[in-house]
């Protein structure tokens, strides 16, 4: 089976909003045996979606469709799907009904624009959606002689997800039988994708498993799937294959899945009994927010304080005057204050600093745009390191350095020597 994916919106093709949603389907559906054969992107116009239907459906056996069932003028998608089909568009009572409720529990009128949600095309199997508004279809279409299906989502990720997850993934599965699919996703930063694929050439033989790469800043990811016939034991294929994808990879590899680093900092500080907490000067907070975004972190996470000043990283952190017109607020003696000083003032184990430079200004010829120094603090000790990350943009360097920060802590609590020096 070949899966086609369509994202529609005007949004979308004009480059205001990034589809990660067809990356995200990708994958799941690779998991499951089902290879993604064309992707399309389309505006919100009616012969526009008719036209991409009949390319998408010239390439695969299903189309999968994000966006564009919303209750506003410009949501096309479900009245061009029935278009492409022949078939009109049948009220359907229950999805009307769940509308209703959900508008009801906020204590809110429903529009009558939204009872064109519930419009859905003649012989479509409903995909329920728990989370909003938008029920999603699996409808049979007629092409070439054969009854190949175009399967609608919503364009709102969450809502998606779960709709793909609990129902249309099982029911691909099972129109693919035959053959199973288990795959393994490792999470490693330090590496470009060229180095990882260096590392990992040979891990595995073709006829053991499949090895693809993912770039996602600022890791890198590769994940190997393994199929066998049913019962054939693919979690044990896959732990033997990751014994040997460990030892290729060392330190580098932080994760299994698609853990972010703030997720396993925060495993081995609970696992350890350990709490943390941030000064942040060149980083503004990204730290603290992200370590943050992790639910439970208040089990480890005590304090994050944006220290942007000089004056600020004295008067709250204790960073010594003398340290500041010797060194300059972007140096290893600062770094090495504001962590302990953090350390200090929330009463954690483990003291975490950056201060550097993001630019686009503000650089020397001793320190230029893309220098960074990361500290950490602990009882009866400090480190401190200075990394010379270059000039790609302040967004870049910002989201490096706390990636950086965090891969710091991580190899601190597992005893791992060195750091990553970027390239």
């Amino acid at each position: 089976m070949k899966a086609a994916l369509l994202a529609i919106g005007d949004e979308i093709v004009g480059g205001m909003t990034v589809d990660t949603n067809s990356a995200w389907i990708a994958g799941e559906l690779r998991a499951i045996g089902i290879e993604p054969a064309a992707g399309f992107s389309v505006a919100d116009d009616g012969d526009a979606i008719v036209r991409a239907l009949g390319r998408a459906l010239e390439e695969a056996d299903v189309v999968i469709s994000t966006g564009g069932l919303g209750p506003t003028s410009d949501d096309l998608t479900t009245a061009c799907a029935a278009r492409f089909a022949g078939v009109p568009l049948d009220l359907d009572e229950e999805s009307l009904r769940s509308i209703e409720e959900r508008f009801r529990a906020r204590g809110i009128e429903m529009p009558p624009s939204n009872r064109k949600q519930a419009m859905l095309p003649r012989g479509a199997e409903i995909v329920r959606n728990p989370t909003g508004t938008a029920p999603g279809y699996i409808l049979p279409v007629e092409v070439g002689g054969r009854t190949r299906h175009v399967i609608g989502f919503p364009g709102v990720p969450r809502e998606m997800r779960r709709m793909m997850r609990e129902t249309v993934l099982p029911w691909l599965a099972a129109r693919n039988p035959g053959r199973r699919f288990l795959s393994r996703t490792f999470s490693t930063f330090g590496l470009n994708e060229s180095r990882l694929g260096e590392l990992l050439d040979g891990v595995a033989a073709p006829d053991e498993a499949r090895l693809a790469f993912r770039a996602a800043f600022p890791r890198v990811q590769a994940r190997l799937t393994v199929d066998g016939a049913p019962g054939d034991n693919l979690e044990a294929r896959l732990d033997a294959l990751e014994l040997r994808v460990r030892e290729r990879l060392g330190a580098y590899l932080y994760a299994t899945g698609d853990e972010g680093m703030e997720e396993t900092v925060g495993r081995l500080l609970r696992e350890q009994g350990q709490t943390l907490a941030v000064a942040e000067s060149c980083t503004g907070g990204r730290i603290g927010d992200r370590i943050t975004d992790v639910p439970g972190s208040s089990d480890y996470f005590l304090m994050g304080a944006a220290t942007y000043s000089d004056e600020a990283k004295q008067t709250l952190l204790g960073v010594s005057a003398r340290t500041l017109a010797t060194h300059g607020a972007v140096s290893t003696g600062t770094a090495e204050e504001m962590a302990a000083g953090i350390r200090r003032l929330a009463g954690a184990t483990l003291g975490l600093s950056t201060t550097g430079i993001a630019g686009p200004g503000g650089g020397t010829a001793e320190k230029p745009v893309g220098t960074v120094c990361i500290g950490l603090a602990w009882e009866g000790g400090a480190w401190s390191h200075r990394f010379d990350l270059g000039d790609r943009g302040r967004e870049w360097v910002k989201g490096l350095t706390a990636q950086l920060a965090l891969d710091v802590v991580r190899r601190r609590l597992l005893g791992i020597e060195g750091v990553v020096e970027w390239r």
